[in-house]
């Protein structure tokens, strides 16, 4: 059974990102077995409570900002030359974060998981996996690697793949940040029960963004989630204009990964 439905509305790219990491996590399978990966996993160090991390900040006022680990993006290329995983998350905890997300990609984005376990390794902050997740084994895989969180992208799942795979994350003891684009995926989103919704700004047809894809899906969520705008968020005038929709939760990277020194960059745009 394919996890995703393969028609025309998804994007291009999507779909061939989605066909190497389906190939990839077969490699991986044929290199480390699941039943192995299961059990790195279930012995892996302490969840950290990711939701909580967020809640904490909204509860004092303050923004609740996902702060990333990114080298490069297919659209931009190489975003941070100078770019040590385990210093940038010292960075970001001392700038304010309420959690890191670490791109574990490589072939799309240059990550690695080996960026994930140094950058955790460094803070005391959640961190997400930040990845394209179309197979059980990815979970298991996060989990085993230290992932206190794991981002699922309605775009690339089925809703059936959504509701078993957020299930097993949460068996897991990770939380779970479910990623839309529009007002269809949001429908396929809300009923699986995620506290994080992530609405991503950018066009995966075209990549361009628009913080009104975020303002525009706010009257279908329902209060007790926490709405997290990703992309296009680089000034104070972007962040003003979520916060007064009442959205304070963030997901940013290249803002800050372009800084000489990203956790500055978090504060002086945040606090």
């Amino acid at each position: 059974m394919s996890t995703y439905d393969e028609d025309s509305s998804v994007p291009d790219i999507l779909k061939k990102i989605i066909t190497h990491k389906t190939q990839e996590v077969y490699d991986q399978r044929q290199r480390v077995s699941q039943e192995d990966v299961m059990k790195a996993a279930i012995s892996a160090s302490p969840v950290r409570p990711f939701v909580a991390a967020m809640r904490d900040k909204l509860a004092n006022n303050q923004s609740a900002v996902i702060a990333e680990v990114k080298k490069a993006s297919p659209s931009k290329g190489v975003i941070r030359e100078h770019f040590v995983p385990s210093e940038i998350a010292k960075s970001y905890e001392q700038g304010g974060a309420a959690c890191l997300s670490v791109l574990t990609d490589e072939n799309f984005f240059q990550g690695k998981t080996e960026y994930l376990i140094e950058a955790r390794a460094a803070c005391s902050i959640p961190v997400i996996r930040k990845d394209f997740i179309v197979d059980k084994y990815q979970i298991y895989e996060a989990r085993a690697m230290g992932a206190d969180c794991i981002l699922l992208i309605v775009a690339v799942l089925s809703a059936e793949s959504l509701t078993s795979f957020y299930d097993l994350a949460k068996s897991l003891g990770m939380d779970v940040l479910i990623e839309v684009h529009d007002a269809d995926e949001l429908a396929i989103a809300l009923p699986i029960g995620a506290e994080l919704i992530g609405i991503n700004n950018r066009d995966l047809r075209n990549f361009d963004t628009s913080l009104n894809t975020t303002i525009d899906l706010l009257e279908m969520i329902p209060e007790d989630r926490i709405v997290v705008t990703e992309s296009g968020i680089h000034t104070k005038e972007d962040i003003a204009l979520m916060r007064k929709h009442n959205v304070n939760s963030f997901l940013v990277g290249e803002a800050f990964m372009r800084a000489d020194e990203p956790g500055t960059q978090l504060r002086n745009l945040f606090f």
